[in-house]
């Protein structure tokens, strides 16, 4: 039985790459952490620019916006295997997300570091909540992805993403 354990656990060490399970794309504003193990002088914490970039050592400049972090680590070991190591270990983690916005009947209208899992919900409430006027059921999003930059109504239940304005209309009764 013990043999079976330890071949798990090496597997379990392995950093996670293309095959990772986040989907989370990255953008300008978030801050990531590259680690290459055994190779400090490669690891290093850096924000994506506003072009949607990063500067890394060897490979320059490097767009990274709409990648994955699997991708992104796919990407980098790429650029540094054979040239410049053998067979490099890169995992690429986000240490803090891009903002999401709301605005109107809110307490606290403003910009908020997202967290997984936003909805609308629990946006509003870390904006204080709504306030007196507010309309509970008037609520528009806006997607950072949207081409066209159109609000769509949404319910408390909707996902909010980095980059989204959330605006809270007034109610009229």
């Amino acid at each position: 039985m013990l043999a079976l354990a330890i071949p798990l656990f090496l597997q379990a060490a392995e950093p996670a790459r293309s095959g990772s399970l986040s989907n989370y794309q990255l953008g300008s504003g978030d801050k990531i952490k590259i680690q290459v193990y055994g190779e400090d002088g490669l690891s290093m914490e850096t924000k994506l620019t506003d072009a949607g970039t990063i500067l890394y050592p060897f490979l320059g400049e490097v767009r990274v916006a709409g990648m994955t972090v699997g991708q992104l680590a796919d990407r980098i070991v790429e650029g540094l295997k054979g040239r410049y190591l053998v067979d490099p270990k890169v995992s690429v983690s986000v240490l803090e997300y891009r903002e999401f916005f709301v605005n109107g009947e809110v307490k606290s209208p403003g910009a908020y570091p997202y967290q997984p899992g936003l909805t609308v919900q629990k946006a509003v409430s870390m904006a204080g909540g709504f306030t007196e006027r507010a309309s509970h059921s008037d609520i528009t999003l806006t997607k950072e992805k949207d081409p066209d930059g159109k609000p769509g109504k949404v319910d408390l239940s909707e996902p909010v993403s980095p980059g989204d304005v959330l605006t809270v209309e007034q109610s009229f009764f």
